[in-house]
């Protein structure tokens, strides 16, 4: 579905990914997993529009999108989760919602896209009305991928979705995740700060160091691999 060829991508003159390549397929759940500062929010801003490549190639379903505008790319089918959350403290969790249709082109089925939403986060549909910055850290990470699903992806990109929750939580969000990749089919590309976590949802995983992919592998491949073993399972340290 998702092919990532080769990209270079920074923020002015530093050099952030470097001939990073990736794919991710359809229907499947993905892991990129890697130290603060290894890139991992890059390569989702990168495959979102948000932050422009400067070499390489992506493609969406065999289509370069990476000259894209942001806008367009959900437009194309890829809906972005960005880490902290980024709501508008402001708006309500219904004026939200609709942002995520709007965004998308998908007024027309908001109402139906929205009880989509509900069912899997009846909270948001209890605090329809309430501001965004009122809400719990758990209720305003419900939020993000509910608007996020408001655009009807087919490649879901989760950055972080675990950070700053009780562990109790993130079990209620990440099980929306897994519910929606295994029932549903929606294909997830995952950058996970808790690693155990993400490796036992992930058919695939991915370790990025200093920009480059360090590690490519299954599930299976991963959990017997001695580099994350040593970098994040615990001998060395657990990282992000």
């Amino acid at each position: 579905m998702l092919e990532v060829s080769g990209i270079d991508a920074g923020y002015g003159a530093s050099r952030v990914l470097q001939e990073v390549s990736l794919s991710v397929a359809e229907g499947s759940l993905t892991a990129v997993l890697g130290a603060n500062g290894a890139g991992k929010s890059t390569l989702l801003r990168a495959i979102s529009g948000v932050v422009r490549t400067r070499s390489g190639q992506v493609a969406l379903r065999g289509e370069r999108i990476d000259s894209l505008e942001p806008h367009q790319i959900v437009r194309r089918g890829i809906a972005h989760v960005p880490e902290g959350r980024q709501i508008f403290p402001e708006l309500s969790v219904a004026e939200h919602l609709q942002l995520g249709a709007m965004v998308s082109g998908r007024q027309g089925k908001r109402h139906e896209l929205q009880a989509f939403v509900f069912e899997r986060f009846p909270r948001l549909e209890e605090r329809l009305h309430q501001s965004a910055g009122t809400l719990s850290g758990g209720e305003q990470q419900m939020l993000a991928i509910g608007r996020a699903l408001m655009a009807e992806p087919r490649l879901l990109l989760l950055d972080e979705p675990s950070m700053g929750l009780s562990p109790i939580l993130v079990e209620q969000v990440l099980d929306v995740v897994r519910q929606l990749n295994s029932e549903r089919g929606l294909t997830v590309l995952l950058v996970e700060q808790n690693t155990r976590l993400a490796m036992s949802l992930a058919n695939v995983v991915y370790v990025l160091e200093n920009g480059r992919i360090a590690f490519t592998g299954s599930r299976e491949e991963a959990q017997s691999s001695t580099l994350i073993q040593d970098l994040y399972l615990g001998r060395r340290g657990d990282g992000e």
